[in-house]
């Protein structure tokens, strides 16, 4: 009941002048907007980057060739991969499927339509691993494999840029040229999100036809595995990695020529980096609350200059020191707490606005909200316990002498 009578006699002496309350309290509003907003940047940007690994496909190990070294000073891939290494995967426990790929740069050609695009073979089981559909037409199949087939499969920005001089034809059963070579689109990928990598961005066709007429490379450039649970991942590593370097003949003391690279390890590297980023900017936008709380201590000072006599009269009739120091303590717990209120308010608003003008996914979690009222409160209390202190050892006689 103290404490509630107390909060009650602070609030209304802050009514009292609502104009220096208001400005008093801009600095924690601002402060703390800011911090909930750029927690709700950074949360969305970890949610959007975790989203789109995990649309490169599901359960994903990748192996690539590792890097060749003169020196100790590495330089360029090795071509260590074989069709022959993924073959064998295919034998391991606790793999569901395994899509071998090779990667090239090639020009793209279509009547007067140009266009420099990564050009990869891959099987009929790609598409499966890494969580591809098609949106018109079909991918290739087996018998495309073994005839050599010269059919493509487009990404959705190749086709748009491609067919942009004619967007309403459709480019299935369209004749394109790859480096010279006339080859017939049978599907167009569903659109999956700018990024590095996207497959938006690429162009298919069947692993056979691009050794044979397009680059002539026996070496692969990944070896995606999709496996049949996300638990099992060590495990499988431990085996592949066995595998491979009994296959390739390496000895115990020479390093591995390949890299293994595990979605759940991406997820991870990407989940510090953002979250790295994320607190670098809320420790910037925290400066704005200790610039509060040094605005809201020089207010409290003010206060207990202006109200001086008023401290003696309630000494005189009573009141102890203790009582003095818990309302001036607690009027500018109310001051901060109010602004991190409304500052809370104001960080989500901008969060959503973000989101929906300025096309940034923004997640403001409910830890954020907690985080900046709870350091609002530390705030106040951290910086209202000076002027607090100095209201409470005001001698009662000088205080109520004061004009």
């Amino acid at each position: 009941m103290l404490i509630k009578e107390t909060a009650k006699s602070a609030w209304r002496s802050l009514a009292s002048n609502r104009l220096r309350t208001l400005l008093t309290m801009l600095g924690m509003i601002i402060g703390t907007a800011a911090v909930v907003a750029v927690l709700g940047i950074g949360e969305g940007a970890r949610s959007s980057v975790e989203g789109r690994i995990r649309s490169l496909g599901a359960n994903l190990l990748m192996v690539r060739p590792g890097s060749a070294s003169a020196s100790g000073v590495r330089s360029g891939t090795v071509k260590t991969l074989t069709e022959g290494d993924a073959e064998a995967l295919k034998g391991l426990a606790g793999v569901a499927a395994v899509a071998p790929e090779r990667s090239g740069s090639a020009q793209l050609r279509y009547m007067a339509s140009n266009l420099n695009a990564s050009v990869t073979g891959i099987t009929p089981a790609y598409l499966e691993v890494r969580s591809l559909s098609v949106a018109s037409g079909v991918s290739f199949s087996d018998l495309d494999e073994q005839q050599r087939a010269r059919v493509v499969v487009l990404g959705a920005n190749v086709a748009r840029q491609l067919y942009a001089a004619n967007v309403s034809a459709s480019p299935l059963g369209t004749r394109l040229q790859i480096n010279g070579n006339a080859f017939r689109v049978v599907g167009v990928l569903t659109e999956k999100g700018s990024g590095m990598g996207s497959p938006d961005d690429g162009v298919f066709v069947p692993m056979s036809t691009h050794r044979s007429v397009l680059f002539g490379q026996d070496h692969l450039s990944t070896i995606s595995l999709q496996l049949a649970s996300e638990d099992r991942s060590e495990v499988v590593i431990a085996q592949l990695e066995q595998l491979l370097r009994l296959r390739h003949r390496l000895r115990a003391d020479q390093a591995s020529d390949f890299e293994v690279r595990s979605q759940a390890e991406m997820l991870a590297t990407m989940g510090q980096i953002t979250g790295t980023f994320t607190m670098l900017l809320g420790s910037v936008a925290a400066v704005s609350l200790i610039v509060g709380g040094i605005g809201i201590m020089n207010i409290m000072l003010v206060s207990v200059r202006e109200r001086t006599r008023e401290i003696g009269v309630r000494m005189a009739v009573g009141a102890r020191r203790g009582d003095i120091l818990r309302q001036f303590l607690v009027e500018a717990v109310v001051v901060s707490l109010a602004g991190g209120v409304a500052g809370v308010g104001l960080g989500y608003g901008a969060a959503v606005l973000l989101s929906r003008f300025g096309e940034w996914a923004t997640i403001v979690p409910p830890y954020a909200v907690g985080l900046a009222l709870g350091v609002s409160i530390l705030i106040g209390i951290t910086f209202g316990v000076g002027p607090a202190r100095r209201a409470s050892r005001l001698d009662p006689v000088e205080a109520l002498r004061f004009e």
